[in-house]
């Protein structure tokens, strides 16, 4: 078997990286993964904000983690969400230009700056352990198709592909409050990336 798994006259396209911008001066944040934190501090992420709120001329945005924020949109129900102020959150985009920078595998290879959250590289899921419930990327020809998340660790199909079944992000939280199975699919792990 290939060490990459895919046929021969496939070759895999490499999804831009996850860039995070300052959220400040953007008008779009409601439903957007975002990033929060302070520099020199740490960073937090899985979280999704929503519209920002002035109060006492200062700008802040209401942040949820991804399961809430989910839920709260699929239920249409109010849900608590912490005011974080607008200069302590960065939003996530994939990047139009830019292409991943795979690290090496020394710690020194990987050393990044405090002064903002990192650049997240796709990486392909054959070289990682432990899929399941991690976001998830499929390269589909020209497109990166986002906001998926692995159900099962890679599998043998019964025509000998090594495949995992993936969901909707929206369908994997959905599972966790409600019990409803989602709604999976099988894809073979040469297009899929993790984020």
């Amino acid at each position: 078997m290939p060490d990459d798994w895919a046929p021969e006259t496939v070759e895999p396209t490499t999804p831009p990286p996850i860039l995070t911008v300052p959220a400040a001066g953007r008008a779009d944040l409601r439903g957007r993964r975002v990033v929060i934190g302070l520099p020199g501090i740490g960073w937090r992420g899985d979280l999704r904000a929503d519209a920002t709120i002035v109060q006492s001329s200062r700008t802040y945005v209401p942040v949820l983690p991804e399961h809430e924020w989910y839920r709260s949109e699929a239920e249409r129900t109010e849900v608590f969400a912490p005011l974080v102020p607008i200069e302590r959150v960065w939003v996530e985009l994939a990047s139009t230009a830019g292409t991943a920078t795979r690290a090496g595998s020394d710690v020194l290879s990987r050393l990044v700056s405090l002064d903002a959250p990192p650049q997240r590289d796709p990486v392909p899921v054959r070289e990682l352990a432990h899929l399941t419930g991690r976001r998830l990327v499929q390269a589909d020809g020209t497109r990166a198709i986002r906001d998926l998340r692995a159900v099962t660790e890679p599998y043998q199909n019964h025509e000998g592909d090594i495949c995992l079944r993936i969901c909707a992000e929206q369908d994997w939280y959905r599972w966790a409050w409600s019990g409803a199975a989602p709604a999976t699919r099988e894809v073979p792990i040469y297009l899929l990336w993790a984020e």
